[in-house]
């Protein structure tokens, strides 16, 4: 755990109450138990605002809502956890009035724990905008262009205003391809900013989890996972992603990341993915996952299913009266096909809602069935069903 976070006897009375049928370790993640023929785990992580099961998949929340759906159906889907994004909430409607109305849980009325990022990715894809220095990253509003200064220390306060649960680390995010220079320059600037961010945490619930950079070099991946396992954060994220690689690139990466992990804490893989690149990452050891696809794509008439993706707007759903997945038990799964298309091809705003939370809801399914599998010690059985190679 960070270092300020109090004693046991600190803590709220649910805090000290974490069950599971394997060892418990002295940080917030309980590891309860390991697939035998795989790195994939299961686990609990206890936070003030309750407890999560792991493997899992937090739906993205950047402005303090899941895009469409009221924050009760997102709970409905299974989401134990949410993620909010530290930059565009500075922005609108500023740390300071989620502060004073009462912190960002109760602003946006979701009672269960909350993650929020650092504000590091945006100023990847802010990077024709932005200039690095080891103060930190300025760059202009892309709401009204006016300049932002963003360092290690702001990104803290800011989050510790709104409150999270979990506070990511500012770090430096390199696009991929890109010169060993820039990637380690970049690595070495992440972990400077990680004791800085460290050294001025000051809230009384709220846990940090380092960031993992390096791009595709075993070398730095390895020298950054070990220079910020021994801060001893409360987790650890594997960031710079998905930002320009192939999936197998990036499955590689995991593989020569992961292993310089602390194994008695969380595993985080920011911004990924695919229903494939979650189970590739479970694989490795991953237990957190985040990605807008869920939500992005059913806003734009496609589902994941467990017979595969279905873009409802082709014709071919237009007199379909099956039921979008057979398997799901989703609002969206009680209406037929043929009549999802029709509400994309109407501009009815149901549609979207529907689409939505029926592929938040897949996404927590799969987790849970990880989950399951792990326990039975059958996960590669269970990936192998769900993403036949």
């Amino acid at each position: 755990m960070n270092g300020r976070n109090g004693n046991a006897a600190d803590k709220p009375p649910h805090l000290l109450q974490t069950k599971c049928f394997c060892v418990i370790f002295a940080s917030m993640f309980t590891l309860c138990g390991q697939d035998a023929c795989s790195s994939a785990r299961r686990g609990r992580l206890q936070t003030a605002h309750g407890s999560v099961e792991t493997p899992c998949f937090m739906p993205v929340g950047t402005l303090g809502t899941v895009k469409g759906v009221e924050i009760e159906q997102v709970k409905q889907t299974g989401a134990e956890i949410i993620l909010g994004n530290t930059y565009h909430l500075s922005l609108r409607p500023g740390e300071d009035v989620i502060h004073d109305l009462g912190g960002l849980h109760r602003f946006c009325g979701w009672e269960n724990p909350i993650l929020t990022d650092s504000g590091g990715f945006q100023i990847f894809s802010l990077a024709k905008m932005t200039k690095i220095t080891e103060e930190g990253a300025a760059f202009r509003s892309h709401i009204d262009g006016s300049l932002i200064h963003l360092s290690p220390e702001r990104s803290i306060r800011i989050q510790e205003q709104l409150g999270s649960d979990i506070a990511m680390v500012l770090d430096h995010v390199a696009a991929l391809p890109n010169d060993r220079k820039t990637l380690e320059d970049a690595m070495l600037r992440t972990i400077r900013w990680a004791k800085r961010c460290r050294n001025v945490a000051d809230h009384p619930y709220q846990r940090q989890f380092a960031i993992v950079q390096g791009g595709l070099d075993p070398e730095l991946r390895r020298q950054c996972a070990e220079s910020l396992a021994e801060l001893d954060f409360a987790g650890y994220a594997v960031g710079g992603l998905s930002v320009g690689e192939t999936p197998q690139e990036m499955y590689d990466a995991l593989d020569f990341t992961v292993p310089h992990l602390p194994k008695d804490k969380p595993r985080y893989l920011m911004g990924v993915g695919t229903p494939a690149d979650i189970l590739n990452g479970i694989e490795r050891g991953i237990d957190m996952f985040d990605c807008v696809m869920p939500t992005r794509n059913g806003r734009n008439a496609m589902a994941f299913t467990s017979s595969g993706t279905v873009r409802l707007r082709n014709a071919q759903y237009q007199r379909d009266d099956r039921p979008l997945d057979e398997n799901c038990g989703c609002p969206a799964c009680r209406r037929s096909r043929g009549y999802l298309r029709h509400l994309f091809m109407s501009d009815e705003m149901l549609g979207p809602i529907l689409l939505t939370i029926h592929n938040l809801t897949y996404y927590q399914r799969l987790v849970a069935g990880a989950r399951k599998s792990i326990e039975a010690g059958q996960f590669r059985e269970f990936k192998n069903t769900v993403c036949p190679s």
